[in-house]
């Protein structure tokens, strides 16, 4: 199952909702990408899968800020 390692966000359950106002399911999937993130305090790769959301978020503070708002040990 596609699932963010560190947020556990996964896929929803939507609604198609056709002209004639019929409602049908369907599933809202997540972006989810595998990237190495180094890790510079403990001057490590870690493998994650992460959607595309995390990674620019981690970017921006930093993977270990990231996951320790989250209460995630890597």
């Amino acid at each position: 199952m596609a699932k963010s390692d560190i947020t556990g966000k996964r896929k929803l359950l939507a609604r198609n909702v056709s002209h004639s106002n019929i409602k049908t399911k369907r599933w809202q999937n997540v972006n989810i990408q595998t990237r190495r993130v180094f890790i510079p305090e403990e001057n490590r790769f870690v493998t994650l899968n992460l959607t595309t959301r995390d990674i620019r978020t981690i970017d921006k503070i930093g993977i270990t800020e990231y996951a320790r708002r989250y209460g995630v040990k890597l």
